[in-house]
């Protein structure tokens, strides 16, 4: 089992286990708080001043705030690093979001009673998501006019206003607010046929629109492979959504593409492989944190070898095979022990050999950017009233 690349197993001062979503260690009370420049949970000591926390262990060192949103029903519960000086004079914005909720652009009418499960879910996954591109060192920057970073509009469907259409543009990823309702989710996968849907790979998908023009669009050699691999993005991707949602995708998709969707336009293919890395990752990081040892399970099925890939020549290439083998070890596992519950299978694909080459691909891009030198993660640079419910 390869060594996570960011730990998912954490634990309290106390010592007991606490997870990505806790605000407080159920055994000794402390407050816990998720610290992005870290990456890790930590249980919180009260500071020089109200509002003010230390790190349980870091008496002295830096200063931290909670999030505005900690409290409400979003449960948030990132920090934010302090200046030193607005710490020495207690000064200081108590009401700055932290960098997961200050992506946010337009919010639904998160004040009513109704949609406070719907913020505290979409929230949760969002957090999740930006917890892996942080530790992948993958560029999260709010966006702006100097900055082509990243900014989240979650919008309800009013009687009588505008459909709301889950997608991405140009840095904006829009989630309609009703997928956070599992009988709405859940009613929407069966109708499209679809194994899988879920809000995290929504998120995960639609950040891989955000990260093609990141990393790739404007690179030519990246995108010259992309295309050979993925095909020509250049085709007309209105005729060719209008297509899939008519005929269906083609004969024998499920050789070449992860999903049938992905076989609409090359660059659905690239955010459904990309969705995809990014929960091989995620869920193999955190088997291996909690020392899950999928070597020892029994496989089904051959494991992927060097012809498979992309390019078996690249330094990394042994490693993302190894990788790989333990994803479907893994989910083997995984799978049975969800019929074990009476549950549908927790990963319900089947990868064709096409598609691991594209894996690897995006494996290398995000690697490739890995090694570049680490940068802090940027503060909140606006007030919560802000995030104000979409009219």
């Amino acid at each position: 089992m390869p060594s996570p690349s960011v730990s998912r197993a954490y634990r309290c001062q106390c010592g007991r286990p606490v997870f990505l979503r806790n605000t407080q260690c159920i055994n000794c009370g402390s407050q816990l708080g998720f610290e992005p420049s870290r990456l890790s949970m930590a249980a919180l000591v009260p500071g020089p001043a109200p509002e003010l926390w230390w790190l349980a262990g870091a008496t002295g060192g830096k200063l931290y705030r909670c999030c505005v949103n900690r409290q409400s029903a979003a449960a948030c519960n990132w920090l934010i690093e302090t200046d030193s000086t607005a710490a020495a004079t207690c000064t200081g914005a108590v009401d700055t979001p932290c960098l997961a909720c200050d992506l946010n652009r337009q919010m639904f009418d998160v004040s009513q009673p109704r949609n406070w499960h719907r913020w505290r879910e979409l929230e949760a996954a969002k957090r999740r998501l930006l917890s892996q591109l942080l530790a992948l060192r993958l560029p999260v920057e709010r966006r702006s006019d100097a900055c082509k970073g990243l900014a989240f509009d979650m919008l309800e469907e009013l009687p009588q206003g505008k459909p709301v259409l889950t997608g991405h543009h140009d840095g904006v990823i829009t989630l309609n607010v009703a997928e956070a309702d599992d009988a709405q989710r859940e009613a929407i996968r069966a109708s499209l046929r679809e194994p899988y849907r879920t809000l995290l790979g929504h998120f995960r998908h639609e950040v891989g629109h955000f990260y093609w023009d990141r990393l790739v669009r404007d690179d030519a050699g990246r995108l010259a492979q992309f295309r050979a691999l993925f095909g020509d993005e250049r085709a007309n991707y209105a005729a060719a959504l209008q297509q899939h949602y008519r005929d269906g995708p083609p004969r024998g998709w499920a050789l070449t593409y992860i999903s049938s969707y992905a076989s609409t336009h090359p660059w659905e293919d690239w955010a459904e492989t990309w969705a995809h890395y990014l929960h091989i990752m995620d869920t193999v990081d955190t088997a291996a944190s909690f020392r899950i040892d999928a070597d020892q399970a029994e496989t089904a099925s051959e494991p992927f070898e060097e012809k498979h890939l992309w390019r078996a020549d690249l330094p990394g290439a042994k490693g993302f095979l190894d990788l790989l083998n333990t994803w479907v070890r893994l989910t083997q596992v995984m799978n049975e022990l969800a019929r074990s519950m009476g549950q549908q299978d927790g990963y319900p694909f089947i990868l064709p050999y096409r598609a691991v080459s594209k894996l690897q691909f995006i494996h290398e891009v995000v690697m490739q950017q890995r090694s570049l030198p680490a940068s802090p993660p940027p503060a909140a640079t606006r007030p919560a009233e802000i995030l104000l419910p979409q009219t």
